[in-house]
């Protein structure tokens, strides 16, 4: 088999290693979708495409930490609704609606536009999960699109949903049938309903169940403001049910002594710092500050478009701001490298793929996003952290490798949009008149 070989030459290299390496004019050679080579002025023998990358930062794919990309078809639908509003019009009022062509649908939209933005990699939290054949649809998607993604197989909605029940069996077929591996570009995980939704009993049971499938976990918690009637965190911790096979989101509402029960477990956190901020009842607060001095580097998600933007960069731009306007006068702010580092390899660990994206490394692999310097909002580029967090946008974003391969090029996807966007609106037309 002839190896396929590309070398990524002449760019910005911000490599977001452990030392936070950074090459202003670096070559990264990858050969069959992993990265085998990062310097300057590499030279390899024998055949090999390149990619021109000079006037462009290179940086690790971005990692997105949690998405409910289902949803993608209603997004912006409704900014003003509070989290029970949420919950009331669209995970039970639109839920008996949606048909496995709809999640389809908006997975696949919300899929490409996570890349066309340079994430790619996203951990799907995938409710709507009505029958098999839903779930199909939303792997079907993911790996059409070709992101690489942690499909997180969640429950039932609409009629169908009920808090008091234990997660659906069919999470066996999918591990068993149609991920049945962790090497693929799509992996599994359980998106539980957790203590808060289902109560610690069934936890107990949901944990046990994707443990024994070899799977990694994930749940809200502890939404809302900080107090002590937020209790998950402690449940968790007396069932012994905390580790670094967890990942939970927001927990904005978790105090200081819980936060540190998920430090000292290993248990990974994802925050969605514009929704976090912006939806009533879901907390009004971001604990961005709160995570860091309890020792948790939290990933960055988008949690639903219905509500927030479907790109990082603005996730990056919230955590910022919200870090900053907690932080007390005269003691020091978060760096914008830190930022940087939530939505790339902090991002990567977070859902439990540290080992095999989120920097630009030998061995690790060639998910990677060029960002043009020289856009007039962009240019002239001191600092490669700063940009990025601080003006960046998915406009600025050329080129995205996922794997090694190219998915997008000159600032145009890869991709049939035209399908993805008559698909959405074929979906959009029938949730509407459903619902009529």
């Amino acid at each position: 088999m002839t190896t396929q070989r590309t070398l990524v030459r002449g760019g910005w290299i911000v490599t977001m290693d452990a030392q936070n390496r950074e090459l202003p004019t670096g070559d990264v050679l990858i050969e069959d979708g992993r990265i085998t080579a990062v310097g300057t002025d590499l030279q390899p023998t024998g055949e090999f495409e390149t990619i021109d990358a000079s006037g462009t930062f290179v940086l690790p794919g971005l990692v997105d930490a949690h998405r409910h990309t289902w949803q993608t078809n209603l997004r912006q639908s409704n900014s003003e609704a509070s989290i029970m509003e949420y919950v009331g019009q669209t995970l039970v009022g639109l839920g008996d609606r949606v048909r496995p062509e709809d999640v389809y649908a908006g997975t696949y939209l919300g899929a490409l536009t996570a890349l066309n933005a340079g994430i790619t990699t996203v951990l799907d939290w995938a409710h709507a999960m009505n029958s098999p054949e839903h779930a199909d649809a939303a792997v079907e998607a993911l790996q059409d699109a070709g992101v690489r993604a942690v499909f997180g197989h969640a429950w039932p909605i609409g009629s169908k949903l009920d808090f008091t029940a234990t997660h659906p069996a069919d999470l066996r077929r999918v591990r068993e049938q149609l991920l049945p591996s962790d090497d693929g570009l799509v992996t599994l995980a359980m998106a539980a309903k957790g203590p808060d939704y289902s109560g610690i009993d069934n936890a107990v049971k949901d944990f046990a169940f994707a443990r024994e499938l070899g799977i990694p976990i994930t749940t809200h918690l502890s939404t809302g403001r900080p107090g002590p009637e937020h209790q998950g965190v402690q449940l968790l911790h007396q069932a012994g049910l905390l580790g670094p096979d967890l990942n939970l989101a927001h927990v904005n509402g978790a105090e200081p002594d819980a936060l540190k029960l998920l430090a000292d477990s290993g248990t990974t956190v994802s925050i969605c710092p514009q929704i976090e901020l912006t939806m009533p009842g879901l907390g009004g607060n971001v604990a961005v500050r709160r995570l860091r001095t309890a020792g948790i580097n939290p990933g960055l998600g988008i949690d639903t478009e219905m509500e927030s933007s479907g790109d990082l960069f603005t996730q990056m731009r919230f955590a910022l701001a919200a870090d900053r306007a907690d932080t007390p006068d005269g003691e020091p702010v978060l760096p914008a490298q830190a930022v940087l580092r939530m939505a790339t390899v902090e991002g990567a660990r977070t859902v439990h793929l540290g080992d095999r994206t989120g920097s630009i490394e030998p061995g690790k692999a060639a998910d990677l996003v060029l960002v043009r310097t020289g856009d007039i909002d962009l240019a002239p580029v001191a600092t490669a952290a700063e940009s990025l967090v601080l003006a960046a946008h998915a406009g600025n974003v050329d080129t995205v490798l996922v794997a090694g391969r190219t998915v997008k090029r000159g600032g145009r996807l890869l991709a049939d949009t035209a399908r993805a966007r008559e698909l959405a609106l074929a979906s959009v037309a029938h949730l509407r008149a459903a619902g009529e």
